[in-house]
């Protein structure tokens, strides 16, 4: 079955964007493990916001990923870009389906709204998170929303040159 792996990035102090939805405080000075995780992933789930932000674009509007598969959860939207999947109703048998068809690990790229409403249905099976050496002070939070405590099992650290962590978790 593929996996559901919630990848991004977050502050020290667990921002996922700045006061004013920035997100210049992202390092972009190297790969840092991006290009191994895209091997792994051949789908995309993002939350209306998200995609009305970036992904809905006239310009396509990718952050320069990847070609994948798109699904955007929205119960409000009324349509989405060619080759884009509208996501709405009843989500968690939606991303059931979605799991047990062919292909490799679904990114969840965001935003806070879509991750706690995953995360309380139990649907995300692995956290990636790139810690960023910089408290924002405030912004929008990762977790908020969540019902219960989640315990998580860390899988692999890494350390960067610049104080970025990356830090990879299962659901234990």
């Amino acid at each position: 079955m593929r996996k559901v792996i919630l990848g991004l990035a977050i502050s020290l102090d667990s921002f996922i964007e700045g006061p004013n939805g920035e997100y210049d405080w992202c390092f972009t000075d190297q790969d840092y493990g991006l290009n191994e995780f895209y091997k792994r992933v051949d789908s995309v789930f993002i939350g209306r916001k998200s995609y009305e932000m970036s992904y809905g674009l006239e310009d396509g509007g990718d952050f320069g990923l990847p070609k994948m598969k798109e699904y955007v959860f929205s119960n409000t939207l009324q349509q989405v870009k060619d080759g884009t999947t509208l996501v709405s109703g009843d989500i968690k048998a939606a991303v059931e389906k979605i799991k047990q068809e062919k292909g490799k690990d679904i990114w969840l790229f965001g935003g806070g709204s879509l991750t706690a409403s995953l995360m309380n249905l139990g649907l995300v099976d692995e956290l990636w998170l790139s810690v960023h050496p910089i408290l924002l002070g405030e912004g929008k939070p990762l977790f908020q929303g969540l019902k219960d405590r989640t315990h998580l099992k860390l899988i692999d650290t890494k350390v960067y040159e610049t104080g970025l962590v990356s830090l990879k978790y299962v659901l234990a």
